[in-house]
């Protein structure tokens, strides 16, 4: 029996979390809250990054330049439909984001939005144990491994789920102290 199929899905759980703390944004700017978001290039639904010149002037600004200037107004729209929470500034050449500093309760917040999205890839990884050991399991029942074999493998499955778990808990420390830090 290959546990490798449930590491894998662990740390697919993992990725997604820091994909998920990627967008939450920690008053300082960072160009990928812009991942998602997408702009209608010329008939095809293309990231912003594929349709416009991405940087960082400042700390707490994100600057779009277009390649082509009749994109401005598209690229503007996509991100007011977006949920990222920002207004864009339009001086006709470039848009500008301009990320605002966050207040202390804004702070909590993010950092208990924080804790429950680590929480829940927990949860996520206990489910892709509980998963392997029912087919361990099964795998005894139909005579496929010895009862040796299948404890060592719950111990293998056990020693997965606790790496994960501890490689999430540092993942919830380090953004719950980036969105802390005023």
């Amino acid at each position: 029996m290959d546990i490798n199929v449930y590491e894998e899905k662990m740390k697919k759980s993992l990725e997604n979390l820091r994909q998920e703390y990627v967008s939450i944004r920690a008053g300082r700017a960072n160009p990928h809250i812009l991942d998602k978001v997408e702009v209608d290039y010329y008939g095809t639904p293309t990231p912003i990054q594929g349709a416009a010149n991405i940087s960082i002037p400042e700390a707490r600004m994100i600057q779009i330049q277009p390649w082509d200037a009749s994109m401005m107004k598209e690229i503007e729209r996509a991100i007011i439909a977006s949920d990222i929470g920002l207004t864009p500034v339009n001086d006709g050449k470039v848009i500008r984001l301009v990320f605002p500093e966050l207040t202390e309760d804004r702070r909590k917040e993010l950092a208990k939005d924080v804790k429950k999205k680590g929480e829940d890839t927990k949860v996520a990884v206990r489910n892709i144990r509980r998963d392997a050991n029912d087919a361990v399991k099964k795998a005894q029942k139909a005579n496929e491994i010895s009862e040796d074999e299948g404890k060592d493998l719950e111990a293998d499955i056990q020693k997965l789920t606790d790496k994960y778990i501890k490689e999430i808990d540092s993942a919830i420390e380090a953004k719950t102290e980036e969105v802390m830090t005023v």
